[in-house]
């Protein structure tokens, strides 16, 4: 068994699409017409055949109070893992990325946490 999608919970499908692709520099896999809202999937660049990112519509109010109560009290939503977590917080900084942790080493790890735009707060670390 393995992960093939996972999934996050987003205010607006555009704009996290736009946010996923254009900041972040994922790939849209899929992007299907379901009902009112779309199966947007993103993969990595470096490897469109690995697990999917689903941006998933927050329409529910379970997924709405979740997301909103998981920002309040400071938790990612996610994690995704970088090379060089110093260069991919300049880069990110530079494409207008809020953050609200700066790199930060823990114990064998440096972590970075920044405000997706849609709702969520997202780890990036450095192993």
């Amino acid at each position: 068994m393995k992960i093939i999608v996972t999934s996050i919970f987003v205010q607006d499908q555009d704009k996290a699409l736009e946010f996923y692709t254009e900041k972040l520099g994922f790939v849209k896999k899929h992007d299907v017409p379901v009902g009112e809202f779309r199966w947007i999937a993103l993969v990595s660049p470096d490897n469109q055949d690995g697990t999917e990112l689903l941006l998933e519509p927050n329409n529910h109010p379970a997924a709405k109070e979740y997301q909103k109560k998981i920002v309040a009290d400071g938790i990612p939503a996610t994690m995704f893992g970088v090379v060089d977590i110093h260069k991919e917080y300049k880069r990110l900084l530079e494409k207008g990325v809020k953050f609200t942790m700066e790199p930060t080493k823990m114990g064998q790890i440096t972590i970075a946490v920044f405000d997706d735009t849609c709702g969520n707060l997202i780890q990036i670390v450095q192993k």
